[in-house]
């Protein structure tokens, strides 16, 4: 009597560990990912970026979630604040990050105007964002007045990170860039937008500018992962704006915000060191000519 052929063992998928590295998974991190550190209790970082090479640089670097913000308006293209920025240059920004990452989520932000006018204008624009620009998901700023939006891009199949506190697009309402939820009102204002966006199907919730212990309590009462920004520790993850974590953004840099290196004085030591070999005439050198 003939055996049966031997069942090959099961090979385990390699462990993703979301900060730094896959361990062999060749391939990007999901919404997943992000739900199952929830669960573990891992925390993990996020940054913005606007750019191919940026992009790439912190993809290399492990970081496991990028944004492609609408600060890249004041950050990356001049504007004043981030109301200006359209959906066609956060596309193309996007599409440049997407290029540049292998690994990253990329995250887009939907600028302001794109969503406002309801779920239909709001779904039209993720799907650009995923069709034309490559994102993985979309982010939009509100609480439960956006909570529309926000099911009928889950339904459409379009991931959404939401994003309450301090919302910079609505900035001139909020009377400035001010703390947001202090005082028991605020507070449960705040809780009952967190909770209802969890309802509506966000994967994710950023928390700007919020008090160290209503972000924890938001933290803990939610199933997706929190990310803070200025939010204080409790929650889980954080988010900054690349050029305040390098040093490249000029004068004061927010409270919240902490430099990790100061790349505005080496680009600008680079920059003035190649202008003194030029008007020396040390620059080109003959390593650098052709005959």
């Amino acid at each position: 009597m003939s055996q049966s052929p031997q069942s090959a063992p099961a090979v385990a998928e390699p462990k993703l560990t979301l900060y730094g590295g896959s361990n062999g998974v060749g391939r990007r991190v999901t919404v997943r990912d992000l739900a199952a550190a929830k669960r573990r209790g891992e925390r993990w970082p996020m940054l913005t970026a606007y750019d191919a090479l940026t992009a790439g640089v912190f993809d290399e670097s492990g970081i496991p979630v990028l944004l492609v913000g609408d600060s890249a308006a004041d950050n990356h293209l001049g504007y004043a604040n981030t109301v200006p920025v359209t959906v066609d240059e956060l596309i193309t920004l996007t599409a440049a990050v997407v290029r540049g990452t292998k690994r990253s989520l990329i995250v887009a932000d939907m600028p302001f105007g794109s969503y406002q006018g309801g779920a239909r204008q709001a779904l039209e624009t993720g799907t650009r964002f995923l069709k034309e620009a490559g994102a993985g998901a979309v982010k939009l700023e509100g609480g439960r007045r956006v909570v529309p939006q926000v099911e009928a891009l889950v339904q459409a199949g379009i991931p959404v990170m939401a994003h309450i506190g301090l919302t910079p697009q609505s900035v001139n309402v909020l009377g400035g860039y001010r703390v947001q939820g202090r005082g028991d009102e605020e507070a449960e204002r705040l809780l009952a937008d967190a909770k209802s966006l969890e309802a509506a199907g966000a994967f994710a919730v950023v928390l700007e500018l919020v008090p160290e212990e209503l972000a924890t309590r938001v933290t803990e009462l939610l199933t997706i992962p929190t990310i803070g920004i200025g939010a204080g520790p409790g929650t889980d993850a954080q988010v900054l704006v690349w050029t305040d974590m390098a040093g490249m953004t000029p004068g004061q840099a927010p409270r919240f915000a902490k430099k990790y290196a100061d790349l505005r004085s080496v680009l600008g030591d680079a920059a003035r060191a190649y202008a003194a070999d030029v008007v020396n005439g040390v620059f080109p050198a003959p390593e650098h000519t052709f005959h």
